[in-house]
C-alpha cells in the first residue's frame, strides 16, 4: 500500500469516526439554506432572478470552502500535536502524500456536500434552477477546495491548539464569507468593497460556481474563477510547503 493511500484511508477512518464533525459538516450549509429561504421565500434580486438562485451557490461555496479549511487545519494540528506526524516523517512517506492524502479527503466530502445541497435546494419549497452549465461547476469546486485546503494547511502548521485553530480560521472565514458575496449580495456594496473582494478567493469561488448554476451563466464565470483559484492554490500551496511543521518541537 503506498503511503498516500494509507494516510488517505487513516483520515477517512478518522473522519468518519467524528460523528460530530460529520453531522455539521453537512448540516450547516443546509441551516443557513433553511434559514434563508424562509426569509427571502418568494423574493427576487436585480428584479428577476430568485433570491434561491442567487444564495444557494455562495451559502454552497461558503460550506464547501470552510469544510475543506477547517477540516485540515485542525487535523494538521492535532496530527502534530499527537505526533502522528512526527512518525509519519520517520517513514518514507512524503509531505506531497500528506497533503495529498488530506485534498482527496476534503474533495470527497466537497463533491458530498454538494450533491446533498443541491438536492435539497432544488426541492419545491426552496424552487433553485439549475443551468445545463451545472458541470461546469464541478472543476470550479475542485480548485477552490484545493485552494482552501492549502490556506487550512498554513493555519495547521502555525497553531498549536484547537482555541487556535479555530479562532485564526473563523477570523479568515466569517469576514469572507460576507465580504464574498455568500450571503449578502455584492452588487449591494460599495465599489471598493466590491474592488477589496477580487483579492479574496471565495469571491471566486462564489462567483465561479454560480456562474456554472445560474440560468444565465456561461463559461465565462467559471473560466475565470479557475484562473483565480489556481493562482491562490500554487500561492498557499507554496506557502504551506515552507510553514509546514512535523513536530511542535521544529
Amino acid at each position: 500500500m503506498t503511503a498516500f493511500k494509507a494516510l488517505t484511508m487513516a483520515a477517512l477512518r478518522a473522519y468518519v469516526r467524528d460523528k460530530a464533525t460529520v453531522f455539521f459538516t453537512f448540516a450547516f450549509p443546509l441551516l443557513f439554506l433553511v434559514v434563508f429561504g424562509l426569509i427571502f421565500r418568494n423574493q427576487s434580486v436585480h428584479g428577476s432572478t430568485p433570491y434561491i438562485d442567487y444564495i444557494a451557490p455562495g451559502v454552497l461555496a461558503w460550506g464547501v470552502g470552510n469544510a475543506a479549511l477547517f477540516g485540515v487545519a485542525f487535523a494538521l494540528m492535532n496530527w502534530r500535536r499527537d505526533d502522528i506526524l512526527r512518525l509519519v516523517w520517520r517513514t518514507p512517506a512524503r509531505l506531497s502524500a500528506v497533503l495529498g492524502s488530506r485534498y482527496a479527503l476534503a474533495l470527497g466530502v466537497g463533491l458530498s456536500q454538494t450533491v446533498l445541497f443541491l438536492g435539497v435546494a432544488v426541492l419545491p419549497f426552496f424552487g433553485l434552477h439549475i443551468s445545463a452549465t451545472w458541470p461546469l461547476a464541478l472543476p470550479v469546486l475542485g480548485l477552490g477546495i484545493a485552494a482552501f485546503l492549502a490556506i487550512g494547511a498554513v493555519i495547521g502548521s502555525r497553531t498549536n491548539t484547537p482555541e487556535a485553530v479555530a479562532a485564526v480560521a473563523n477570523s479568515v472565514m466569517v469576514p469572507m464569507a460576507f465580504l464574498s458575496g455568500s450571503f449578502y449580495p455584492i452588487d449591494l456594496m460599495p465599489s471598493w468593497l466590491r474592488d477589496f473582494a477580487k483579492i479574496l478567493p471565495l469571491h471566486y469561488l462564489v462567483s465561479g460556481v454560480g456562474g456554472a448554476l445560474s440560468r444565465h451563466g456561461g463559461i465565462g464565470q467559471p473560466a475565470a474563477a479557475c484562473a483565480a483559484l489556481t493562482a491562490f492554490t500554487l500561492v498557499f500551496g507554496l506557502l504551506a510547503a515552507r510553514t509546514f511543521r512535523w513536530s511542535n518541537a521544529s
